[in-house]
């Protein structure tokens, strides 16, 4: 291995290693249980201290007897930790890009529906759903009392159905439900880019695109925030790690910096 990436390697261990420890509120044995299950892979578990998960679903008011909707999943980070805590008493609905979508896999690499075939036992029963162009409804209408996405808003703006996102998730939520937003936080003194090209999205804009499709804003939490980020990047927040878009030049640099500053965000669909 070169002398840079044998370094690389030794910093980001360094920096996994000396990461704070998440704290769980103990009283929710379940969702502690969801985070050391053996659904998790092991690369999602070291990002666990950049990305905290407990205390930021437990922000949003995640309960095991709730229809959960998580949108846009990725490779399954979140998904490794809400399925199983909402197999026995809950409901989860994950809706993935739509096949008109340019975020959607290609033919037989669906490495996220792979996922969940291979372990029923771990994820219970997923119910799958799309969102992507005339693809919105995530969830049937008014059923659910959580809708959560995970720095994905950046993917819609560029394909330009942000807004019926949105509005689908309105839909999708009862009365009083919540919808949570994580996302990579945009400069303020700069213009926001509507197609969001690279990958930061201000706060204020993404709270009134939820405000323009119906939600009150509840709280927001600075869990994720990360100072170092000055969001100016040669090739965007995909410069920053876990992505590294430069590979090996100034890698340790970057991975000095750590994940992108991300903001958190609660929006509640009103009672009426």
């Amino acid at each position: 291995m070169p002398f840079a990436a044998r370094l690389a390697a030794v910093s980001l261990a360094f920096a996994l290693a000396a990461a704070p420890v998440v704290q769980l509120r103990a009283a929710d044995a379940a969702l502690a249980a969801a985070l050391s299950g053996t659904a998790r892979t092991a690369a999602h578990v070291q990002r666990d201290a950049v990305r905290h998960p407990g205390p930021e679903l437990e922000f949003f008011g995640l309960q095991p007897n709730q229809t959960v909707v998580e949108v846009s999943p990725g490779s399954g980070y979140w998904t490794e930790i809400l399925a199983p805590y909402l197999k026995a008493s809950g409901t989860l609905y994950v809706a993935v890009p739509s096949a008109n979508d340019p975020d959607a896999p290609e033919p037989g690499k669906d490495t996220y529906r792979q996922k969940l075939a291979a372990d029923p036992a771990s994820y219970g029963k997923v119910t799958i759903t799309e969102l992507g162009p005339e693809h919105y409804t995530v969830a049937p209408a008014g059923t659910a009392d959580l809708v959560l996405t995970f720095r994905n808003l950046h993917n819609w703006m560029d394909a330009g159905y942000a807004a019926a996102a949105f509005d689908g998730f309105y839909r999708a939520l009862k009365p009083g439900g919540i919808l949570g937003i994580e996302e990579h936080r945009g400069r303020n003194d700069v213009p926001q880019d509507p197609k969001a090209k690279s990958g930061y999205v201000r706060q204020d804009y993404t709270m009134e695109l939820a405000r323009k499709a119906g939600f009150e804003f509840v709280a927001s939490s600075e869990i994720n925030a990360n100072p170092r980020d000055t969001k100016d990047w040669p090739e965007g927040v995909w410069t920053l790690p876990p992505t590294l878009a430069l590979k090996d030049k100034d890698r340790a640099k970057y991975i000095a910096i750590g994940e992108a500053d991300n903001y958190v965000l609660k929006f509640r669909k009103p009672l009426h």
